[in-house]
């Protein structure tokens, strides 16, 4: 499942976090930002009527994207998130018996750690990437030095606070993608707004790459 998810990172590797969205909103927007380039999209629970927007959006995008759900906590949600067609689980924090849970049902899962510790249990329980979290305080010369002593092939996506002029210190570093959440989206506002907000982190990525080809 690693491979699976490295795929998508290195195709986009920007994941939306569309908190707060509402099912009436989740289409549109959805579907706006696949249209920018996102394949991994995250629905958190603390958001109106989360697996009712997850359904929704892994409907209509069904084999195209992954589509999941964010701040899990407990086992019943990992079976209401499969349940409803998700695929990707993304908790704010290291549980192992959630991590082992998720891996029996088939999600792709990406638990929030912020020490090497958690880290490396994470992945022992079977974690396919590990959510950098909050990636304020863990700076880009912290992530280096985890990227030193993880296993090679570790995924890591730093999340919260992340903008469009902070990524290239981070992929400097380590970062095989970022989590996207109110610097992308926030409730209230319309596709174009979230659209606008996407083409600001894609424009720093494309100069990101044609920085590298000169070099």
């Amino acid at each position: 499942m690693n491979n699976v998810l490295n795929k998508w990172l290195e195709e986009f590797p920007l994941i939306a976090i569309l908190r707060g969205i509402h099912p009436e909103d989740c289409l549109e927007i959805g579907q706006g930002l696949f249209q920018i380039g996102f394949r991994l999209i995250e629905i958190p629970l603390n958001s109106p009527e989360p697996f009712k927007s997850i359904q929704k959006l892994s409907l209509n995008l069904k084999g195209s994207a992954i589509v999941g759900a964010g701040t899990i906590l407990q086992e019943n949600q990992l079976e209401l998130l499969s349940d409803s067609g998700g695929k990707l689980a993304v908790m704010p924090h290291v549980d192992l018996e959630l991590i082992r849970k998720a891996k029996t049902l088939n999600l792709l899962c990406i638990p929030g750690v912020s020490t090497p510790t958690e880290a490396f249990a994470a992945l022992n329980a079977g974690a396919d990437a590990l959510k950098v979290f909050p990636a304020e305080m863990i700076v880009p010369k912290v992530l280096k030095a985890w990227k030193a002593i993880l296993p090679k092939e570790t995924l890591l996506i730093p999340v919260g606070g992340i903008l469009p002029n902070s990524m290239e210190s981070y992929i400097s570093a380590g970062a095989n993608g970022f989590g996207l959440g109110s610097a992308l989206y926030k409730p209230g506002l319309v596709v174009e707004d979230v659209k606008a907000n996407a083409e600001d982190f894609l424009k720093c990525l494309k100069n990101l790459k044609l920085s590298k080809v000169r070099n």
